[in-house]
């Protein structure tokens, strides 16, 4: 048996799509939309959303979200998603434009409002002296 062979041809097709060292992760997360459970495309991608996306852990304590194991930022909920839903196509033998076209049903985070900058601080004179009198003068 050669290498190649050694995992599901959905597996390798996640390996080929995310062969970078930095792309380890979302190669993980397409590997999961290969091995879902789901029997169909719309399961797939519905476990796609569950893992992708922090929900909370604890009924009705939105705080509880926080110890979920999804990948957090927005940015990176969407990479995952993009990964999973991947595997997803790769599972059930989709062409790639179908697959470019799925959305998470998850609704877009509004883009961060940006704080205004604090006013500058007025900054004093220097001491005319050659010393401070809030700092003792004890020599070494």
């Amino acid at each position: 048996m050669i290498p190649q062979q050694w995992t599901p041809p959905c597996n390798n097709q996640c390996t080929l799509k995310y062969a970078a060292l930095i792309q380890i992760p979302w190669r993980v997360f397409c590997k999961k939309g290969c091995d879902s459970d789901g029997e169909t495309w719309e399961d797939c991608l519905g476990e796609c959303d569950e893992i992708c996306y922090k929900d909370p852990v604890l009924k009705d304590q939105q705080w509880s979200a926080y110890i979920d194991r999804s990948p957090g930022a927005a940015s990176y909920s969407e990479e995952c998603f993009r990964a999973c839903v991947a595997g997803c196509g790769y599972k059930f033998d989709l062409p790639s434009e179908k697959v470019n076209q799925v959305h998470s049903k998850r609704p877009s985070k509004p883009p961060t409002v940006e704080k205004p900058a604090p006013p500058a601080v007025e900054s004093r004179p220097p001491h005319e002296s050659g010393h401070t009198d809030d700092i003792p003068s004890i020599s070494a």
